[in-house]
């Protein structure tokens, strides 16, 4: 007898994701929804997929929620993740989703939309795990993106107000706007997020923000945002938000009638063009 083949979609508490989880709740009535729980998730993400389960019918599985950022940042002995070196995206995203999936054939839905096909998400190497890209074979861009999750009456996770991309309060794929943003609404978080760079610099032997200046210099930053501290980010932070908000005057001018999160992605990307992990961001 044939094994039973699971049906699987990740959300990341992103709007593509969830927009896929609600495009195929009633196509896919087997489907098992999955968020990998770093435990360093926005409180907004939290909010989002409580009532994002209300609208799926059904729980989401939480991976990863006993093993978090603190234990794997002690095995990888005190060194924050960067572009780089993922090794949060590897240990709090992909081992877990392999782990829960085990040898069992799987179709993976990955919500990569039709206007943005080139880029790419999940997909596993292990050949038990099909993937699939619902959107792209349905041509379902941004706008319809939107339709689904406004049909829904979900709507978009409050973060959006402000960041562009879902994922870790600490994710070192920020913008220095989208830190800035951390810092004022959530200073808390912030506050972790200074501490744990702090402790890298610490072990570093790098004593202050002038010693840190220099080592930057000679290429050796170990912070979180390219370049500076998160404390010299912060003292920038009138400057960073004036640079902001001339950035969003100067993209809502060239086309009117566009949603925030259009021009704010846009605006954004005048900071800093790199591509988040689409496994935690999409």
């Amino acid at each position: 007898m044939a094994e039973q083949v699971r049906h699987i979609c990740g959300i990341s508490g992103g709007k593509d994701s969830s927009a896929l989880a609600v495009y195929l709740r009633h196509t896919v009535p087997d489907m098992e929804y999955f968020f990998c729980d770093t435990g360093a998730e926005l409180p907004e993400t939290y909010e989002y997929l409580t009532r994002l389960e209300v609208i799926l019918g059904q729980p989401i599985v939480r991976l990863n929620s006993s093993r978090g950022f603190d234990h794997w940042f002690e095995v990888f002995r005190g060194a924050l993740p960067s572009p780089q070196m993922r090794w949060c995206t590897k240990n709090m995203k992909i081992k877990p989703i392999e782990d829960w999936i085990g040898d069992a054939p799987a179709v993976s839905y990955v919500a990569i939309r039709a206007d943005e096909s080139n880029r790419k998400g999940y997909i596993s190497t292990k050949p038990n795990i099909e993937t699939r890209f619902p959107f792209v074979e349905d041509g379902v861009d941004h706008d319809g993106v939107m339709r689904i999750l406004d049909d829904a009456g979900i709507g978009l996770p409050a973060y959006y107000e402000w960041r562009t991309r879902s994922g870790c309060y600490f994710c070192f794929y920020q913008r220095k706007a989208e830190w800035v943003g951390l810092a004022d609404r959530h200073p808390e978080l912030f506050e972790r997020a200074v501490a744990i760079e702090q402790k890298v610099l610490r072990d570093a032997g790098i004593d202050g923000e002038a010693d840190f200046t220099d080592r930057a210099m000679r290429g050796r930053p170990y912070t979180w945002s390219g370049g500076e501290t998160l404390l010299q980010l912060h003292s920038r932070r009138d400057q960073i938000l004036e640079k902001h908000e001339a950035a969003m005057t100067r993209a809502q001018q060239t086309k009117v009638n566009r949603p925030l999160i259009k021009v704010l992605s846009e605006t954004l990307d005048e900071d800093d063009d790199t591509l988040p992990c689409t496994v935690c961001a999409l």
